[in-house]
């Protein structure tokens, strides 16, 4: 470790940092407390990672109805609009969250990233690319303090560098200072090895330089979230199984499947202490995830693994919750 480095801690008991978090998600909100809008809401992963910094979201915005119906169970008192994101006006926008241009502290969102994907077919004309386009019509309207842009890592390798760079030219044109990074959950808390694009940008008028969190724990391990973990299966290859200390293969959505090869596109099968092969249950995957227990998930298995898949884990999103509160606090 280079000398003025920020010593990463150890997780000893991971179910006590999620319970923390839970409860810091639920605490009553300071009178001052920031404010978020949330677009590409999904289930509520970064909601729930913006509640656990301490923000009041004002808003949320979903399309799938799974998604939403999930994310309305938990998060009952947030105005949710259920509708695609290029029928929302600004002005809906700002009447449904009660706020004038300009007063908005974070605007958050995660467009839909298929095509980015690196466990997808990686399509440059895949029209999901666009919807970032959405994103930056209400950013520019909404003239927030700052944003809040993730993606998958997929979107800087090969022909999406284009594509990448489109982007951040659009968000700077929109009146921001931005930054990039890639991001890996497994220094942010959370166990399983998963990289995340972060954009950051504040409003060129506030003079403040965007940054990212920087990571502050090491790498917490299958078994310390599971003690019955033994080993992992990665990619689905019979011959690839891994000690489960280590951080867990990115928890990627269903594949409609339950072969034991193929049944999930990462390949997530474990083998637990006592010799038992068995695919992880819902509420292992949901810990995975940096999901607390009593986050609740609508519909079927699949569906779940979805939700938490497509998910940013919150205890990331808390951490750079966090971090962009600094900027923005004078």
């Amino acid at each position: 470790m280079a000398d003025g480095a920020p010593r990463l801690q150890r997780i000893t008991d991971y179910p006590a940092l999620l319970a923390e978090a839970w409860a810091q998600a639920h605490a009553p909100r300071e009178p001052n407390a920031p404010t978020v809008i949330s677009t590409f809401a999904g289930c509520g992963g970064s909601s729930l990672g913006y509640h656990m910094a301490g923000f009041r979201e004002l808003l949320a915005v979903e399309w799938e109805q799974n998604a939403a119906d999930t994310f309305r169970l938990n998060f009952p008192h947030v105005p949710l609009y259920h509708g695609d994101i290029a029928k929302l006006s600004v002005e809906e926008c700002l009447q449904r969250a009660g706020i004038a241009p300009g007063e908005l502290d974070v605007f958050d969102g995660s467009p839909p990233c298929q095509g980015f994907s690196t466990s997808g077919k990686r399509e440059i004309g895949d029209g999901r690319n666009q919807l970032f386009r959405e994103y930056c019509r209400l950013l520019t309207g909404l003239r927030p303090r700052a944003f809040v842009m993730e993606n998958v890592s997929g979107m800087v390798k090969g022909d999406f560098k284009v594509i990448f760079a489109e982007i951040l030219r659009t968000l700077k044109a929109c009146g921001y200072r931005v930054k990039a990074r890639l991001l890996n959950a497994m220094f942010y808390g959370v166990p399983q090895s998963r990289e995340r694009m972060i954009f950051v940008g504040v409003r060129d008028d506030l003079g403040v330089e965007p940054s990212h969190p920087s990571g502050w724990s090491e790498s917490t391990t299958a078994d310390s979230v599971h003690p019955h973990f033994a080993e992992i299966l990665r990619g689905g290859a019979r011959d690839n199984w891994c000690d489960a200390r280590t951080v867990f293969p990115t928890i990627t959505k269903a594949a409609g499947t339950t072969s034991r090869t193929g049944y999930m596109s990462g390949g997530h099968f474990i083998r637990t202490r006592s010799g038992e092969e068995r695919r992880p249950t819902l509420q292992e995957f949901q810990s995975l995830g940096s999901f607390p227990p009593p986050f609740a998930f609508v519909g079927t298995r699949a569906d779940g693994v979805d939700r938490i898949g497509n998910s940013v884990p919150p205890l990331l999103m808390r951490s750079i919750a966090r971090h962009v509160r600094t900027l923005i606090a004078h």
